[in-house]
């Protein structure tokens, strides 16, 4: 076996439960590969090793949600057979690993598979495979071209809007600052820095006086860090993933640079980035939001958080619930699992994909208020929504209106 592999046979709360086991009436029951009366076999790569490994969270968190799911009889009488398997953030490893979902496994769909240059390596063959790719780990834009691959759609927000916004929110109060940017050397690190650009517009060449790259196998962005404070910026646009984001932070506290510090969305975990670089080096960052910190006191007593801690507690006990990745896996779950009631029994990749993009304002839970996801056949941008976030008193602190990008 290759990596780690989380099987899932055999629930979210009481509110639920009575339509999980409601089934259709008299429809004629469709299948597609890996779907029987009692069995929904879903696939999906996940980064368990490697520089990524701290997404892997995610994974565990949506394999304790599924078992929940079967615990109570799961969807329409079928249980999920989640086949998680280990990727290590490598895109060769990512094609073998869809290859022997789909081909060898049978799965019905591969669901939350992550990374970007990992999921861009298997984009051609899951639209050639005509096997949904869905709801895919990644912001890149890229997710949202139903034109050009319709088995293809994103859940999160995309990285060009973010950056743009950090873009707009620099020019609307910080006009005369000097900018350095960090970003990750692939289509992630890219698709942010376009959304910058497209922010700024002239003024990008006036404003960023620094621009430094690194690679996911480098060890560590310490000497980026320093090229960037020798610079003389005092505004720093972090675009990285949780081990280099946590690196970054600590560095520039190291040697004493104190920019305006604006952390991309994919890397502001509480437990997996700012807790090991010191919540004191990360007070003051800026973030995009569209989920809740369920550390912030506000939402203590949130029902949402309330039945997710209760659920975190009973299914995934082990868990650091200060780290983000346990937030998003739970609520890409839960949308997951209102897509295939919809199906009911026309379980077919046709219909997965018919419902993902049928989505009307679906409230999902730890989503911030306000956001709900939405899709169509031509909207697979199912998340459109954030606000902007500052770190304070060891959580984020949302301030401003929420932005809501436009029809594509």
């Amino acid at each position: 076996m290759i990596g780690r592999r989380y099987v899932v046979l055999g629930t979210a709360a009481a509110a639920v439960l009575p339509a999980l086991a409601a089934r259709p009436g008299l429809a004629q029951k469709k299948y597609g590969p890996g779907v029987t009366d009692t069995e929904i076999k879903i696939g999906q790569t996940m980064p368990y090793s490697g520089n990524a490994s701290a997404y892997g969270v995610a994974g565990r968190a949506q394999a304790a949600y599924f078992r929940m799911i079967n615990d109570a009889g799961g969807i329409n009488g079928r249980k999920i057979n989640f086949i998680s398997l280990d990727d290590g953030y490598s895109p060769p490893k990512t094609v073998e690993l869809a290859r022997q979902l789909v081909e060898r496994d049978q799965v019905l769909f591969l669901f939350y598979p992550l990374g970007t240059q990992t999921n861009t390596a298997i984009h051609k063959y899951m639209n050639q495979k005509k096997v949904p790719q869905l709801f895919v780990a990644t912001g890149a834009s890229k997710w949202g071209d139903p034109q050009h691959f319709p088995w293809t759609i994103g859940w999160a927000p995309d990285y060009h809007t973010e950056g743009l916004i950090y873009a707009k929110h620099i020019l609307a109060n910080h006009k005369d600052g000097k900018i350095a940017i960090l970003r990750q050397n692939d289509d992630a690190g890219n698709d942010y820095l376009d959304g910058v650009k497209e922010g700024f517009g002239e003024e990008y060449s006036r404003l960023v006086i620094a621009d430094a790259t690194y690679e996911v196998t480098d060890p560590t962005v310490d000497s980026q860090i320093l090229q960037l404070k020798n610079s003389g910026a005092n505004i720093f646009i972090d675009i990285t993933t949780p081990k280099f984001a946590a690196q970054a932070i600590k560095k520039a506290a190291e040697v004493g640079w104190k920019p305006i510090h604006y952390l991309v969305s994919i890397a502001a975990s509480i437990g997996a980035v700012l807790r090991p670089a010191g919540f004191d080096n990360a007070k003051g960052l800026i973030t995009a939001q569209y989920a809740k910190d369920v550390t912030d006191p506000r939402w203590a007593n949130a029902p949402d958080v309330v039945e997710w801690r209760a659920f975190m507690d009973k299914w995934n006990p082990t868990a650091n619930q200060m780290e983000g990745s346990n937030v998003t896996g739970y609520a890409s779950a839960y949308t997951l699992v209102q897509v295939l009631k919809a199906c009911g029994d026309d379980l077919t990749r046709e219909n997965v994909m018919r419902q993902a993009t049928s989505l009307k304002n679906l409230e999902v839970p730890l989503l911030l208020p306000g956001i709900t996801i939405s899709t169509s056949p031509t909207n697979y941008r199912p998340i459109r929504s954030v606000i902007l976030a500052r770190f304070e008193d060891e959580h984020w602190v949302p301030f401003g209106d929420l932005l809501t990008r436009g029809k594509d």
